[in-house]
């Protein structure tokens, strides 16, 4: 399908699609978006518009490892269209255990920033693959890759680290995408697989650590005031809150990776160190089955302890309690300092559009501020980690710390 009619200023629109069956076929179908007359100037258009020649920056490569997380990061990226020109290979494998095939959408999605000015285009291949070709998700990457320009790897939902697919396409990456508050499970073991990534020279950004930036920005904001700075090295203690549905098994269930990565963020920037991984919170006495009729149980929680240089200790607590929200989502940050026999306790909230700081010192209230802080998108995220240069070594830190505080795999029963 040629170049339609001219795009408005500002909005992503479909210039080109096509379909091919083979490499050599996606190869083909880019090199003739390229060479046809009307992409040099589109009829109709003030004075001609031309399209500029290709301006890519990166390679992105998405893996999704069903339909619908395809067509969700396919829509997440046409809005990146123009902020950064890229190559970008949506790559969704089927059907392991089939025969190979090979199918593929060729697209071109253009915009124009004015009236004036020549559109940028960025070229999106969609592939889904069948069999063997599925398997070797690499050998589809490697011969579409523009040489020369760095690789991004987004993996939406659950990397499988450490099976050779993903160790061939984090292998061509020069940065890594992730969410981890979308693993299954409690999400510990991929934590801790994240980080052991990070020790070589490939940059990694998660989406559940780069959300909470507004939290990190609120809890600074409280030691910016020159009477509350002292207490920032007489550290006690740190609770995090988060929402769960509860019932059977809630705690294996529900991730736990958002507040986690609050207490790891904290604990890296301040230079503590891991005494304790986190452990079950025990239930002292007998256990109770819960009347009928009370409601789902929200689970024990989890405890750390961390410590200072000097000795001095820190616990951690990390505490579920029944919430509509969904499951792990971060609801309260307190930090319990204590200095010379005065105490300062200090709490975060967020809601959609504020997060909230209070702060007590020996139980009488000495600051109450909110801040507008929106939620950001993933297409916000996306263009964050794209832009982003090298490796950000306060995310290294966390997640390091995150993975310590995760502690060793369980060992499997004998």
């Amino acid at each position: 399908m040629p170049p339609g009619i001219p795009v408005a200023p500002g909005d992503p629109t479909l210039r080109w699609s096509s379909q091919a069956t083979t490499i050599a076929g996606i190869e083909h179908e880019l090199a003739t978006f390229w060479a046809l007359p009307q992409v040099n100037a589109v009829v109709g258009a003030p004075a001609e518009r031309t399209v500029a020649a290709r301006t890519s920056v990166l390679n992105l490569v998405v893996v999704a490892r069903s339909p619908e997380l395809g067509e969700r990061a396919a829509s997440t990226l046409s809005m990146l269209t123009g902020r950064h020109p890229s190559r970008t290979l949506i790559l969704v494998p089927t059907d392991p255990d089939g025969p190979d095939w090979l199918h593929a959408q060729v697209k071109a999605y253009c915009m124009v920033p004015r009236a004036d000015a020549p559109e940028t285009c960025a070229e999106q291949i969609y592939a889904t693959a069948g069999g063997a070709t599925g398997r070797h998700l690499g050998a589809i990457v490697a011969p579409l890759l523009v040489h020369d320009l760095p690789v991004t790897l987004w993996w939406p939902g659950e990397p499988p680290f450490g099976a050779p697919v993903a160790r061939d396409l984090i292998g061509m990456a020069d940065r890594l995408v992730v969410d981890g508050s979308s693993w299954a499970g409690d999400g510990l073991d991929r934590l801790r697989n994240l980080a052991a990534l990070g020790g070589g020279s490939l940059a990694i950004s998660d989406f559940a650590l780069m959300r909470q930036a507004r939290w990190r920005e609120a809890v600074a904001s409280v030691f910016d005031r020159p009477e509350f700075l002292p207490y920032l090295r007489s550290l006690r203690r740190v609770a995090v809150t988060y929402g769960t549905h509860g019932g059977p098994d809630a705690e294996a269930r529900t991730n736990i990776v958002k507040p986690i990565y609050h207490v790891a963020w904290l604990a890296s920037r301040l230079g503590l160190r891991v005494v304790r991984p986190l452990e079950r919170t025990g239930r002292p006495g007998p256990i109770r089955r819960p009347p009928p009729g009370s409601g789902p149980e929200p689970g024990r929680g989890m405890r750390a302890l961390l410590a200072w240089d000097r000795g001095a200790e820190v616990e951690v607590v990390i505490r579920p309690v029944i919430s509509g929200m969904p499951g792990g989502t971060t609801l309260r940050v307190e930090i319990l300092a204590d200095r010379r026999g005065t105490e300062l306790r200090a709490e975060v909230t967020a809601e959609a559009e504020r997060v909230h700081v209070r702060v007590w010192e020996d139980g009488v209230e000495a600051l109450a501020r909110p801040f507008m802080a929106p939620r950001r998108t993933d297409v916000d995220l996306l263009a964050e980690a794209i832009e982003a240069g090298g490796r950000d070594q306060v995310a290294i830190g966390a997640s390091s710390m995150a993975a310590a505080l995760a502690g060793p795999r369980a060992a499997d029963p004998a």
